[in-house]
């Protein structure tokens, strides 16, 4: 095995035999589509485990189901809470918070209140990620925060990012996936400049090609959340057997 590459089983029906690990740890391998059904979630669970990728991140209502299949592996699960709005109250983010965890969530990815945010009620947004905050690390599970980069000016990120910062989160997430406007260097860039080197940036959002992911965490990303993600890490891969 040489520059993060590692061979995979050749029963596990997986055409291509090598792919990126490192990569790959760095990956939360997401699917979020409301019309997902069971055996796509549990084909999602198969895949993060036979490329090793850091959570597979889901709807609440497949944390369960993902629990189980992933028990004995490395494997996380993370699931999303408030999504995709933000718009619910706190308290109904604090209940689905714990629920999900008491199910076996291990992370959770949270969408702050987008509109409260650009009405500047500044402590209502923080109250309202505190609220998440002190389920999650009471029970030991790692809180990332949503801000919705698309929907924001600037000012508007670097005052999210400082108010998760504050309520004592773990990282900072570009965005849902389910509005325009995605991941982007400058963004993470700046992301990463108001937090410093002790949180987490997430980089979600429109990731699907392996040069775009690493030129994410080049500039800052320490996760990379991708419903593209065996593509990614296996892209090298494709592109080899194309040529051939």
């Amino acid at each position: 095995m040489q520059n993060g590459e590692d061979q995979i089983p050749a029963d596990v029906g997986i055409e291509r035999s090598v792919f990126d690990a490192k990569l790959a740890r760095m990956i939360d391998h997401t699917l979020l589509k409301p019309e997902a059904t069971m055996q796509e979630i549990e084909n999602l669970c198969a895949e993060a485990k036979h490329y090793g990728f850091a959570s597979v991140c889901i709807n609440p209502a497949y944390v369960r189901l993902c629990a189980d299949v992933l028990r004995n592996s490395s494997v996380k699960v993370c699931t999303v809470i408030g999504f995709p709005l933000g718009a619910t109250s706190s308290a109904a983010k604090a209940f689905e918070t714990e629920q999900a965890i008491k199910h076996g969530a291990r992370e959770v990815d949270m969408v702050i209140n987008i509109g409260m945010l650009k009405s500047r009620e500044y402590d209502y947004v923080e109250h309202d990620i505190l609220a998440v905050v002190d389920v999650a690390h009471r029970l030991k599970v790692l809180v990332k925060v949503i801000i919705e980069t698309g929907l924001l000016n600037d000012d508007e990120k670097i005052k999210a990012c400082a108010l998760a910062k504050h309520a004592g989160a773990d990282f900072v997430k570009t965005s849902t996936g389910f509005v325009n406007g995605g991941a982007t260097v400058e963004d993470i860039a700046l992301m990463r400049k108001v937090v410093g080197p002790a949180l987490g940036v997430k980089a979600s959002g429109g990731v699907r090609s392996k040069k775009q992911a690493l030129a994410l965490l080049a500039s800052g990303a320490t996760r990379i959340g991708a419903s593209a993600s065996v593509k990614i890490v296996t892209e090298e891969e494709i592109v080899s057997l194309s040529i051939s």
